[in-house]
């Protein structure tokens, strides 16, 4: 099996980087948690501040033997599978492995791919860029909006529509417009109280 084929199987895998930290945002903010950053993304957002792991064929292709053998040596048990966009790819052996050594599994998504990989907390966050694929509304456990435009508020409410009716939904400020929109989204909130405001503590706090 050549190397395409094996990344096309899920059991090799582009990683950006992989490194144990606290999750910053969403429903586990303050977790500790090992993420996986796959390489490659088209969504193509302009306020990505990744941009560097949209192109796969930049990073270092590791077998998912080794990428969940790196996981095992922090103590925490919760990984977070990101990118990147994370279902460009098949996540099924990843995740089957990861499970059968004792992780939880969640995935950040922007659902632009079909879903697939037996995860714990998917917490979808949709983009205007590249609309999501069908498969991701059923599978979402929280649906995290980040408000960059007034449009937003309407594009948020169109998606929560399409999820299902236990889906978390929060709304959360782009960095670089925090100042602008945190008010806003407090407001929102407070109006329609179905919604929750996520903020990206790991920034306030200079976490990796």
């Amino acid at each position: 099996m050549n190397i395409e084929e094996s990344i096309a199987q899920g059991v090799q895998l582009p990683v950006m980087e992989a490194f144990y930290t606290i999750q910053g945002e969403g429903r586990f903010s303050g977790y500790p948690a090992y993420f996986i950053r796959l390489g490659g993304c088209d969504v193509g957002c302009v306020w990505c501040d990744v941009k560097e792991s949209w192109d796969s064929g930049k990073w270092p292709i590791f077998s998912i033997e080794t990428i969940v053998e790196e996981a095992m040596a922090y103590p925490g048990r919760l990984v977070v599978v990101t990118g990147g966009e994370p279902l460009m790819y098949d996540l099924g052996p990843l995740t089957a492995l990861l499970k059968e050594k004792g992780f939880t599994t969640n995935i950040e998504t922007s659902g632009a791919y079909p879903f697939s990989g037996d995860f714990d907390w998917v917490c979808f966050s949709p983009k205007k860029f590249k609309k999501p694929h069908p498969s991701i509304y059923a599978e979402a456990d929280e649906l995290k909006v980040v408000v960059f435009h007034q449009s937003d508020f309407s594009f948020a409410e169109e998606h929560a529509l399409l999820v299902k009716t236990t889906c978390e939904l929060r709304l959360q400020p782009e960095w670089s417009r925090a100042v602008k929109f945190t008010p806003a989204i407090v407001d929102f909130a407070k109006k329609y109280p179905k919604w929750k405001v996520s903020l990206q503590t790991h920034k306030f706090m200079d976490i990796p």
